[in-house]
């Protein structure tokens, strides 16, 4: 399929089969349509420091490093290793279709995260479909792991070496990067990346987990919502393997054929559900079903908010309430004031 920068001429002849919006498009002759995503406000107030990678060579998939500029967590008595922040790597969401680690909103939330966390974060992107559909996103996001911790095993990058605490790798993941995180514990566990990374626990925030029983928030969800039942089923009909049902291994984590969680180790779980959320009910129950395997698991469900909510405005209330949800989280356990 041929991908554009913009749209085709009106004398071409040709209709939009599949409309994502205005960064994606699917033409009637399958021709890919994509363009910028719409601008948003990004605070760049100098306390962080970002740079962009290469991980994948062979796809040209890349990722943004951050890191806080100032790293004053720790008291100045401790050891320098001591003073190394933890690692949280982030897959970004998109229904696995679109978006990308350099999009103003996820370059925006990265930003805060690393500042207020604080933590070196690690925004991955991975490919998207319909062009590459699943499961080429999890295939990357194994890549993009097993790429961190090389890094961290060689010492070769210096942004890695000077801040990163091997011992405290988080992986996460928003809606599509949800499931993502979620896969990643399945294949990786705890242990899966040592040597190099040591993982400590995973959070999913709003991940995308479905079946094909639906729940009541999925019925329930009106056509207004910022994530509609019309919407998902564009998005599953554009990233799934064709002919895939919802009880498809790569989004349903309790299908019969699905690999289970019970006997891996994926050390401390965070589940971050929305109120409003097409997804409530079902990030309510895998938080649910992970307790009942004795997983160590916290859910927080936050009032009043919708799907995706983190990152639409990263200076909100909401964000930052989220933020310090993040931060008790990854630093329990540590000997840190987080006031």
């Amino acid at each position: 399929m041929e991908m554009l920068s913009s749209s085709l001429p009106e004398t071409a002849g040709l209709y939009v089969v599949e409309d994502c919006g205005d960064e994606l498009q699917v033409l009637s002759d399958g021709t890919i349509v994509r363009s910028s995503p719409p601008p948003a406000p990004v605070t760049d107030d100098g306390r962080v420091e970002w740079k962009d990678a290469i991980y994948d060579a062979g796809h040209s998939i890349g990722l943004r490093m951050y890191r806080p500029r100032c790293r004053d967590v720790t008291d100045t008595g401790e050891e320098e290793e001591e003073k190394k922040l933890p690692v949280l790597v982030y897959f970004h969401g998109g229904g696995f279709c679109v978006g990308s680690c350099s999009w103003p909103k996820t370059h925006a939330a990265c930003l805060r995260l690393a500042a207020e966390l604080p933590a070196v974060v690690l925004s991955f992107d991975y490919r998207l479909a319909p062009e590459h559909r699943l499961p080429a996103a999890h295939e990357d996001a194994a890549t993009a792991l097993l790429w961190l911790r090389d890094q961290l095993i060689t010492s070769d990058n210096p942004w890695l070496a000077e801040s990163a605490d091997s011992r405290r790798v988080f992986i996460s993941g928003v809606s599509a990067g949800g499931s993502l995180a979620h896969h990643m514990a399945v294949r990786f566990g705890t242990a899966g990346l040592e040597p190099g990374a040591n993982v400590v626990g995973y959070i999913l925030l709003m991940p995308g987990l479905f079946s094909a029983e639906p729940t009541q928030s999925e019925l329930d969800k009106p056509d207004s919502a910022f994530l509609t039942q019309e919407m998902f089923d564009r998005f599953f009909r554009l990233g799934m393997p064709v002919g895939a049902t919802r009880d498809h291994p790569l989004v349903n984590p309790f299908a019969p054929d699905s690999p289970s969680l019970e006997p891996a180790r994926v050390g401390r779980m965070l589940v971050v559900a929305a109120e409003l959320d097409f997804f409530r009910d079902r990030n309510v129950e895998y938080a649910e079903r992970m307790k009942a395997m004795s997983k160590d698991v916290e859910l927080v469900v936050f009032a009043g908010q919708d799907h995706g909510f983190f990152g639409m405005d990263p200076a909100s209330d909401a964000d930052g309430e989220l933020v310090r949800v993040l931060r008790r989280f990854m630093w329990r356990n540590r000997n840190v004031n987080l006031d």
